[in-house]
């Protein structure tokens, strides 16, 4: 999410699993029944089309920050105002930069941060109250904490009035380079300091309806603490933004904070800058579902993630999909994607349990792959002594069995720490098995953080971001590895060293081959026992389909070089193939006679996908 900080963190994967599935009501009159059916035969014509779309090829989904992305400045000042620090612009996103982009194999981009969210810069000439800043995040603030689901964020814009069309002509261009666009969808919370400005004449602002005398009702937007005024949390810490806080916030009753504080004084550790929203459920009445008749925040959100979609966006990350009723998701999704069948709908997620249901009965197109194979992973990377090979073998085999296509596989993002950071792994080689993993496991998508390729290590005192081996994203900043790639918008990565141009073109190579690859996109998946001299930092599985084999080893051993004979089975042997045996990533041929078994030397940190 990436709202929190410190303990905000396994905080709210603690609540994620702590989610009940919410059922509606089975006391449904005739018509409506009738209409669910109509709806639900749409619905699925409209799946079959999308996925006949999405199984053309692997999605490779290329997450950034406009904020960052297109920021030149180097000053990095610790909590610099936009003025000192920068910000980058939709306009810095340009054809040059979608080139490059595309040059990994990217087919989405995930624009995070686009839409209008709490900060402390100064639009008050422009008739948009000031942030206080006893509730924001960093100087540049949260993209997670709303400010107006209807605007985008001013910061992004070169002209402040055109801004709206800047973002649009952001989603033309990005179009135009064959590339799709997701953008962030949070439901779960807004800011304290929402307020629509750029609503349309016939949208009811969040709360403008609400009965503040009751702590709960179905048809109140938040939940409050009624007769208690919200009083703002501190960690007792003096920093540069503390001349802006005065310790008081104007809300009275307190509104119920986004990670389920139901308390008019929320920690420092809550997401005290946010207000959670009201689906009809009950949460202090053993989560009682009030979900006839539907509740107000139902149809405002459909209509927000209809107002986008026409905008051009084609699909949605759901920021902490788990916190909201699943019986909303499986009600919203269809009904959206009536306004587009070939949007995709991603769930930011963290309980396996119930992935299965957030699919079929929620309609996510895709979850996060996070608890599983993400953390299986860092452990390998990490060499961690709990590192087992064996994690990535119960993700697919077990955890995710039968939808794993469904789930998307990453190494960094937002919420993440770099892979070289000095927190995580140090040195961003060391995550290259790890990558292959990820890119070929599953025929799901495969992601991306910008600066991942070219080994940015998140280093330094930001702001309110801190030190924490994660690039900021409260904060106005440069972000230095990835402003070598930029070169002054040059987009050509000439000031790259050696070292991060072959890291990045590591990561073109990978991703041509199994974004393009039959057998990642439609093909099974054939455990390979352990065999020669591997350990349980060493894995190997064979991808195959009617078009394609292929045999993937990976060796996260840091000492170890892997040496196997690995047997192939008869019923892949009969798979056809024309191909010569070749390491994909090198497009070197091996001189490997005919047979039924492939010999396998592979050294410490490194892995290989052999075409066979």
């Amino acid at each position: 999410m990436g709202s929190g900080k410190g303990l905000a963190f396994p905080i709210r994967h603690l609540i994620a699993i702590g989610c009940a599935v919410e059922r509606r009501s089975n006391l449904i009159p005739i018509v409506s029944i009738v209409a669910i059916f109509l709806l639900l035969i749409s619905t699925s014509s409209f799946a079959q089309k999308n996925s006949k779309n999405m199984n053309d090829k692997q999605i490779v989904i290329y997450q950034l920050l406009p904020r960052l992305f297109g920021n030149k400045n180097t000053a990095n000042i610790p909590y610099g105002t936009i003025e000192q620090n920068g910000s980058g612009k939709f306009n810095d996103i340009t054809d040059k930069a979608l080139d490059g982009i595309k040059e990994l194999h990217a087919n989405y981009v995930w624009y995070t941060g686009a839409i209008a969210h709490a900060s402390l810069t100064d639009y008050s000439a422009y008739g948009i109250k000031v942030d206080d800043a006893d509730v924001v995040k960093g100087r540049a603030g949260s993209p997670y904490a709303i400010r107006d689901y209807y605007d985008v964020n001013p910061d992004l814009a070169v002209d402040f009035k055109n801004r709206m069309q800047e973002f649009e002509a952001l989603v033309k261009r990005t179009h135009a380079k064959n590339l799709k666009v997701i953008i962030d969808f949070v439901p779960n919370h807004v800011a304290r300091s929402y307020h629509s400005y750029a609503k349309p004449k016939n949208v009811i602002d969040f709360g403008a309806q609400d009965d503040v005398t009751k702590a709960f009702s179905a048809q109140n937007d938040f939940y409050y603490i009624p007769g208690q005024p919200f009083v703002v949390p501190t960690n007792g810490q003096k920093t540069p933004l503390s001349v802006l806080q005065d310790g008081k916030f104007d809300e009275n009753p307190a509104k119920a904070t986004g990670n389920d504080a139901f308390t008019a004084s929320p920690k420092y550790d809550d997401w005290y800058e946010t207000i959670k929203l009201n689906y009809g459920v009950d949460y202090q009445n053993g989560r009682q579902n009030h979900f006839e008749p539907i509740p107000p925040v139902w149809n405002k959100m459909r209509d927000i993630l209809i107002f986008w979609t026409k905008k051009g966006v084609d699909g949605f990350r759901c920021d902490m999909a788990e916190m909201v009723p699943i019986a909303f998701w499986s009600w919203v999704i269809p009904q959206v994607k009536q306004a587009n069948p070939d949007l995709i709908f991603l769930g930011e997620a963290y309980n396996p349990k119930v992935y299965k249901q957030y699919l079929e009965q929620g309609k996510f197109d895709y979850l996060y792959d996070k608890v599983g194979l993400y953390d299986g992973l860092k452990r390998l990377i990490r060499n961690e002594p709990s590192a087992d090979v064996a994690a990535i073998r119960y993700v697919w085999q077990k955890e995710s069995a039968g939808f794993g296509k469904h789930m998307l596989r990453f190494l960094e993002n937002h919420d993440e720490e770099r892979i070289a950071s000095a927190g995580f792994a140090g040195k961003a080689e060391l995550a290259l098995p790890a990558m292959v993993v990820s890119a070929t496991l599953g025929s799901g998508p495969v992601m991306l953080y910008f600066g991942q390729e070219v080994g940015e290590p998140g280093k330094g005192q930001e702001g309110f971001g801190g030190d924490d081996n994660r690039t900021t994203i409260f904060d106005y900043w440069g972000v230095p590895n990835h402003q070598k790639w930029m070169n002054g918008g040059a987009f050509d990565g000439a000031p790259l060293d050696e070292t991060q141009k072959s890291l990045r073109a590591y990561y073109q190579q990978l991703l041509k081959v199994t974004s393009t690859s039959d057998a990642v996109v439609n093909g099974e998946i054939y455990d390979v026992p352990q065999t020669g001299n591997m350990n349980n930092r060493m894995y190997a599985f064979i991808r195959y389909s009617g078009k394609q084999r292929l045999l993937v080893v990976a060796n996260f051993d840091r000492n170890q070089t892997l040496e196997a004979n690995i047997e192939i089975p008869d019923s892949i042997l009969k798979v056809k193939h024309s191909a010569p045996v070749t390491d994909l990533l090198t497009d070197r041929k091996l001189n490997i006679p005919a047979g039924t078994s492939i010999p396998v030397k592979l050294g410490p940190v490194s892995a290989q996908v052999i075409e066979f």
